[in-house]
């Protein structure tokens, strides 16, 4: 009987203790599952947070760069009118114009000594207008935002003239306004609805009038965020807009997850504000998650390999739609800079990409690492003449038409359209050691072309030498010469401005 009793406390020993040890397998292989779960979403966060500093870094450099190419540029409006030795009001309004065409400063004006403000189209008054000439001396350069005609949002940079005089009169400052809106076009960008973007002020007020998600939408933005994260939280963000602090806010409206980084924009009262909703691989790690619950429940024994595995699998999906969404976004970007510094009309570089080439450029004279370069100014002769006579159409073919012969002979040299009818090759290397025999040979091409009356430009060169500080040094040598080869040819007969 105790033999029997034995076997029988054996058997339900033996049947509890593998029930007791499933359990604990299944609820270890739950426990584990939802640990697993919790750690590689904690790894999305801090990816999907990276994911957004980087992005709200690159925009807000990216403002930064469009306002010091600004200043850049007011720098050479200014210097060009104050070598124009300018007598009237008529004749300072004209180089204003010129101003507009040569350096893309669409809103550009002058203010001179009683706060009245030149423009090219007219004066004003600008005392009351303009909140950086209350002070009576400008000492340095200003960044404010404005709003005109009610709610329309400017980004407004001046920088004082001290020593710029026009027919007698003294001026104390330069600006530009830049449209809010057109550095919202510059931002854009496209990720299928996930990803939002803005500019706010210190106070949280939205200037670009962009939605930052379906909760914030375009309200202040700690308005909206006053009912889904506490008060501290709130207040501490308030301290690091005011005080021009990056930071990110988590927090949960509608059952979703949403999270947004700030990054304050140098020289700007601006915060760049990016906004990720719930991310995709997020989704797709809860649906898997789910799937793995269901599995070990059916196959215990098959728990702790299974588990394993599917976190590798998470780590390897994790991995890999992190790189899909930052090659994305990199394509993104890449193909958007190609847009903005291609020539609509001939397909070259434009006055943008030349810009950015030259700062580059200027930089690696300024360290002594470059010794070859050569820059090659090249104008259509009777442009002017074509679309008066002929009709914008053939004025067209006459730009593309140039283009190509300038692309035919500089192969070797990058070349830029940065105006009307001006273009402008940039020769190094290979290109800088064939540019006089290059030349040679198209000037032959252009004498010949005045005969049959084809297209005529006129060249100009010159090449970096050891007193050279900047590109436009070599620039305006090569300009010089360029003039006085139309010259050349209007006397052989080509055809003028008219």
């Amino acid at each position: 009987m105790k033999t029997l009793i034995t076997r029988k406390n054996f058997i339900l020993t033996a049947v509890v203790g593998s029930i007791l040890l499933m359990a604990m397998i299944i609820l270890n292989a739950i426990l584990s599952s939802r640990q697993t779960v919790s750690a590689t979403n904690a790894a999305v966060s801090e990816v999907s947070s990276f994911y957004l500093e980087a992005m709200a870094d690159r925009r807000a450099k990216t403002i930064t760069n469009l306002i010091n190419n600004n200043f850049d540029h007011m720098g050479k409006a200014v210097a060009y009118i104050n070598a124009e030795n300018i007598k009237s009001e008529e004749e300072l309004r004209a180089n204003l114009g010129k101003i507009k065409s040569l350096l893309s400063l669409d809103r550009f004006a002058l203010v001179d000594d009683d706060e009245i403000v030149h423009t090219q189209y007219t004066t004003y008054t600008g005392g009351s207008r303009h909140a950086f000439l209350a002070d009576e001396e400008m000492e340095e350069k200003n960044v404010s935002t404005v709003s005109i005609y009610g709610s329309s949002k400017q980004l407004c940079l001046a920088a004082p003239t001290p020593d710029l005089t026009i027919a007698g009169k003294r001026y104390k400052a330069s600006f530009v306004q830049i449209d809010v809106g057109d550095i919202v076009d510059l931002l854009a960008f496209e990720d299928e609805g996930r990803t939002y973007f803005g500019l706010y002020s210190k106070k949280g007020e939205n200037i670009t009038d962009t939605e930052l998600g379906p909760y914030i939408s375009r309200h202040n933005l700690f308005a909206a965020l006053k009912d889904v994260i506490d008060e501290n939280t709130l207040n501490e963000n308030r301290d690091n807009f005011s005080n021009a602090v990056e930071g990110s806010i988590t927090f949960t409206a509608g059952g979703t997850e949403e999270t947004l980084v700030y990054v304050p924009v140098e020289q700007t009262d601006w915060m760049m504000v990016v906004l990720i909703r719930e991310s995709v691989i997020q989704d797709r790690i809860r649906t898997i998650s789910e799937k793995n619950l269901a599995t070990n429940k059916r196959q215990i024994a098959f728990t702790v390999i299974f588990s394993a595995l599917f976190f590798s699998v998470l780590l390897f999906m994790l991995k890999a739609l992190s790189k899909k969404d930052l090659d994305a976004e990199k394509a993104n970007s890449n193909n958007f800079k190609n847009m903005a510094n291609t020539d609509s009309l001939t397909g070259v570089r434009n006055k943008h990409a030349y810009s950015e080439a030259e700062a580059l450029l200027n930089q690696r004279i300024r360290q002594n690492d470059i010794d070859k370069l050569g820059v090659v100014v090249c104008d259509i002769n009777g442009l002017k003449l074509a679309n008066d006579t002929l009709g914008h159409a053939a004025g067209d073919k006459l730009i593309k038409d140039a283009c190509s012969l300038i692309c035919e002979y500089f192969t070797h040299g990058a070349v830029y359209r940065i105006g009307g009818d001006e273009f402008v090759v940039i020769l190094q290397e290979k290109g800088f050691d064939t540019m006089h025999e290059v030349i040679e040979d198209i000037n032959r091409v252009i004498e010949d072309n005045i005969k049959k009356k084809e297209v005529v430009i006129a060249i100009g060169h010159s090449e970096l030498t050891k007193d050279d500080q900047l590109v436009h040094d070599v620039f305006e040598r090569a300009d010089k010469m360029m003039y006085q080869r139309k010259q050349e040819l209007k006397q052989m007969g080509a055809p003028t401005r008219g």
